[in-house]
């Protein structure tokens, strides 16, 4: 009775696993011949990239070494020098046993969870937790040390579960037993949905293993080349637009699990239906007749549902705070992408200096000159300039790039003509872009704050800024990212996935190159974030640092004397506590990560100890808002007036305006800016 049962399951089983293996084998040999001829620097198929696709490989598997054991890494080693072998002759199915054994590993992990479920574990002293850096992670040895690790983790997450509930250590002691065994469950459960996420996720587990090789395929080449699905496409472009369709909605896993909305955008479909709030649980999502339910699922396989290109209408069912449930159905509309939206502020209590922060390098595609950021830039400046300001700064702190187009768009409004960067093809042949306008948007002094998170696009501009010696540098040395990718299909159907391919290199205009250096500011400021290993030449398999001969003559305006005003700077700053603290604080965030942590019972009195120490030493580092307002920052008259017409910003532009004015680098930056304006030439 129940074999042709079996004989129908075995049947489409077998189906199912052969058009995946299909797939994977297109989309293997398609980027292989992708990356051939058209990575800048393509790497030939032998046993070194062997031995570096396999490492990346089995990090990308399990990057916290949570679930491999140091038998399957020997097992694996069979392999290590096989892979170019199989790339060779188009060989799919090797993946097959690295899938196998995490998928058992999953399995593992599920089973001690669960029997954890009636096993208390030992509270008593008898397990040891201790603070590891990322670099002294090991494979566990055996089954045993797996089940004592993930014993040690659900007593862990007890026991902090518990005290975030309550600091009355008594009151948990006293009833500790019943405490213990309700909140126990949760933590199980929470790690249990955590482990469904691999089977959740489109394409489950198959494909998390086999994206994961291509991806180390193409980062053994370099760290900034990737593989993507269609949705993946469309999620990284709309992080690259001023505008995109959207319900408006973003949302976050909250400590129990569940899918919850963080933020609702203003004017958005979710902003104007009313009968969505933050804070709100998202039970499921519903389109085109297909219905994705948030237990146990990712915030990331969330943003893909809601991202697919056929998704324009979805119902929403929500539960509300007072438990009640809605469904509710929207429509995508076009909206701003506020965290690439850009605004100018005048600082300072004369308002006679500019602020505008440039937090991505965003296009526009639908405006008519397809540029986004440079010309809301533009816009800017111009409300700026009717209030007659003398010097202007341009924040390009923690922005990761973007586009190049609307880089050397903005570098083209301060330099008049001339070369602007030299590129190198993956021909290795170089051709140089220049700025063929003539004449400037602004002429007067200009500071670029840029720090260790300035990367890409916002290095090119502050680069050809200080080559032209058209602005001053201030911060901390950026990131180090001098190339550049495109995103191609691999096949001409547009069905197998993308790849966003570095195809490029680019130099500064006087030859030399920024790549796995950075830009080094002219003025230094401390920074938290300082040494913590976080620049590209930081990365496995980073491009290297050269240089080409330049072919066309730049001509900088005169350098200036700035020893005056590095001067004044190191004086306010040895003035300043808050900056001394600063550098105090880099050293202690450096330990914390780098330095092996002391060993400490889990016992309650314990776990509460270090938390507490580790809580008060990140307060240190990244102290609270003290609403100590350091410089005075205004809107413009334009905006003003703009505001007066369309309220939905008013609290977002509020919350701006205090976040800047009590920015301690700002201020800094703002002396440093009137230092400059008032050097003789």
């Amino acid at each position: 009775m129940y074999k042709p049962l079996l004989l129908l399951t075995f049947l489409f089983s077998s189906i199912s696993y052969a058009q995946s293996d299909t797939l994977f084998c297109q989309q293997l040999v398609a980027v292989k011949q992708l990356v051939k001829e058209n990575h800048y620097q393509p790497k030939a198929i032998n046993d070194s990239l062997s031995k570096g696709v396999f490492d990346l490989f089995i990090t990308s598997l399990d990057e916290d070494k949570d679930y491999f054991l140091q038998t399957d890494i020997t097992q694996f080693k069979a392999d290590q020098f096989q892979i170019d072998d199989y790339l060779l002759t188009d060989n799919c199915t090797f993946v097959e046993q690295f899938k196998t054994v995490l998928a058992k590993r999953i399995q593992d992990t599920k089973t001690i969870l669960e029997r954890l479920n009636t096993s208390v574990p030992d509270y008593s002293g008898g397990l040891t937790l201790q603070y590891k850096p990322a670099d002294q992670y090991v494979y566990y040895k055996d089954y045993n040390a797996l089940a004592t690790s993930i014993e040690k983790l659900v007593g862990y997450k007890v026991m902090t579960s518990l005290l975030d509930n309550t600091e009355d250590i008594a009151y948990i002691k006293a009833n500790f037993a019943t405490l213990e065994a309700s909140t126990r469950l949760d933590v199980i459960r929470n790690q249990l949905c955590l482990l469904e996420q691999f089977s959740s996720t489109s394409g489950g587990l198959d494909r998390y293993v086999k994206d994961a090789f291509i991806n180390a395929f193409l980062q053994y080449h370099d760290p900034h080349s990737v593989f993507f699905n269609p949705t993946e496409k469309l999620i990284y472009e709309s992080g690259l637009s001023s505008n995109q369709l959207s319900f408006g909605i973003t949302t976050e896993k909250n400590k129990e699990g569940q899918i919850v909305i963080a933020q609702i955008t203003p004017g958005s479909a979710a902003f104007k239906n009313g009968n969505i709030e933050t804070e709100d649980v998202i039970i499921s999502l519903t389109a085109n007749g297909t219905t994705l339910k948030t237990l146990c699922v990712s915030n990331d396989a969330i943003e893909a549902f809601s991202n697919k290109e056929d998704h324009k209408t979805m119902s929403f069912l929500i539960k509300k705070q007072n438990g009640t449930e809605q469904n509710i159905t929207l429509t995508k509309t076009k909206i701003k992408v506020e965290d690439n939206a850009i605004r100018g502020f005048l600082i300072g209590e004369d308002k006679a200096l500019g602020y505008i922060k440039i937090p991505r390098f965003y296009t526009n595609d639908e405006s008519i000159n397809g540029r986004g950021l440079s010309s809301d830039f533009a816009k800017e400046l111009y409300k700026l300039q009717k209030q007659n300001i003398q010097g202007l700064l341009i924040d390009l702190r923690f922005n990761g790039g973007g586009s190049m187009g609307e880089a050397i768009e903005l570098t083209g409004m301060f330099i008049d003509r001339g070369p602007v960067t030299i590129i190198k093809t993956n021909l290795k042949d170089t051709y140089t872009i220049r700025d063929v306008k003539r004449g400037t948007y602004f002429n007067k002094p200009v500071i670029v704050l840029v720090n260790n998170y300035s990367a890409s696009a916002s290095e090119f501009f502050a680069a050809a800024m200080q080559d032209y010696n058209r602005a001053l540098i201030v911060g901390s040395t950026t990131h180090g990212k001098s190339s550049a990718q495109s995103i191609l299909a691999l096949d001409d159907t547009k069905n197998i996935g993308y790849c966003k391919i570095t195809m490029e290199k680019f130099y500064r205009v006087t030859g030399q190159s920024h790549q796995a250096i950075g830009i080094i500011p002219d003025v230094k400021l401390p920074s938290v974030y300082n040494d913590l290993d976080s620049g590209e030449q930081f990365y496995d398999y980073a491009l290297q640092n050269d240089t080409v001969t330049p072919e066309q003559i730049f001509k900088p305006l005169q350098k200036k004397d700035y020893s005056t005003l590095i001067s004044k700077n190191k004086q306010r700053l040895a003035s300043n506590t808050a900056f001394t603290q600063i550098a105090e604080n880099n050293i202690k965030l450096k330990e914390s990560i780098f330095a092996l942590g002391p060993q400490y019972a889990l016992t309650l009195d314990e776990v509460n100890k270090t938390r507490e120490q580790k809580r008060t030493l990140y307060n240190q580092i990244f102290p609270n808002d003290t609403d100590q307002v350091v410089i005075a920052v205004s809107n413009t008259a334009s905006t003003e007036k703009a505001s007066h017409y369309n309220t939905d910003n008013d609290s977002l532009n509020a919350g701006i305006i205090n976040q800047l004015s009590q920015d301690i680098y700002i201020a800094e930056t703002y002396s440093i800016l009137k230092d400059l304006i008032n050097l003789k030439d």
